[in-house]
Parts: C-alpha cells; structure tokens; sequence
C-alpha cells in the first residue's frame, strides 16, 4: 500500500550564468542574478555558484565564451549539478550547444519562468494557458534542438531525416497551439 505522506522532492542543485554586455552593467546583473535564484529556489532549485562574464555581445554558438564554459564544465564535474540557468534568452542551438559542453540540462530565464506557472496552474484555464506558452516558446528554438540531425550545405544529398524531423514536430507543435487555442476560448465561454 501506497504511503500518503507527501514526497519531499530533492532540490536540484543549479549554476546561474549572466553576461554584463554593452546594454547592461555589472550592478544590474548582480540584481538580475538575485531575481533568478529567487526564481530558481521557487521551482526547487538551489543556487551554488554563479558566474558572470564580461563580453561586448553574446557568443552566437554558446552565448558566454569558450574560456567560461570550460570554467564552469569544471566547477560542475563531480558537484552533482543538475541544472545550468542563463539569465538571458538562449535560442534552441545555444541550449543544445551548451548541453554538449556542459554535459547537464541547461534553461534559459523565460523557460525557467514557464516552469513556475505550470507547477504553479491549479484550473484547467491556467494549465491550457500555460502549456500553449510553452509551445509557443518551444516552436523558433526546434531548429536547434534537431540541428544534429540536420546535413550542411546545399544541393544533392541534403535533405535528410532531420528536415523531416523538424518539420513533423513544427506541425505537431502547430497543431498542439491550435487545439490549445480552441480550448481556451471552449473554456472562456
């Protein structure tokens, strides 16, 4: 028979990365970074370690440097990290970039704020609200996500599973966003 006690869910220990660029200073990010381990702890993360790097922009395949990412691969090894959160928007080859390198779930703010609202979603409303959200954040980053299925260059011999991968979850997600639409408004009414 089955305990009714409730289950104390074990924290997932977490990194948070920030960039101070030419749009933001260091002060702000040191409030940036104390909104997002607030955020952190209220999706059941505890925060170890931050790091921040100074850059002119972002790096377009992993948004903070090679030297960064190799300081925090290091930090991270054997200090069972299970999750690396980005103060700033990553986009879907950044995440899957960084995961390669890192080796551990990697999320962005926005992702981790989605992940608040539907722990959080109690009515039907709320959950169809949140989770066409999630699709709607989830259909631009795709592309990243499957990139390693995806062949290079063009002409003869370039259209392979990965193109067809993509496009089949595009028109699921699609699909899912419109389904959800329609519940909403069923719901509303």
């Amino acid at each position: 028979m089955l305990d009714k006690k409730k289950v104390v869910q074990k924290e997932e220990r977490a990194v948070l990365v920030g960039l101070v660029h030419k749009d933001q200073t260091e002060v702000q990010l040191q409030e940036y970074l104390d909104e997002l381990a607030f955020l952190a702890e209220t999706a059941g993360a505890i925060t170890i370690k931050r790091f921040t790097q100074k850059l002119p922009h972002p790096d377009t395949k992993t948004f903070i440097g090679k030297g960064k990412i190799q300081e925090i691969k290091k930090y991270i090894d054997g200090k069972d990290v299970r999750i690396v959160i980005f103060d700033d928007e990553l986009n879907g080859s950044q995440i899957t970039n960084i995961e390669k390198l890192l080796e551990v779930k990697t999320i962005d703010r926005s992702d981790l704020i989605l992940d608040i609202f539907a722990r959080r979603a109690k009515t039907a409303q709320a959950k169809a609200q949140v989770e066409l959200a999630q699709y709607q954040y989830l259909l631009p980053r795709l592309r990243g996500m499957w990139k390693h299925l995806e062949r290079l260059g063009g002409g003869i011999g370039t259209r392979g599973p990965g193109e067809t991968e993509i496009e089949t979850d595009r028109r699921i997600v699609r699909d899912k966003i419109t389904l959800l639409r329609k519940k909403l408004k069923e719901i509303d009414k």
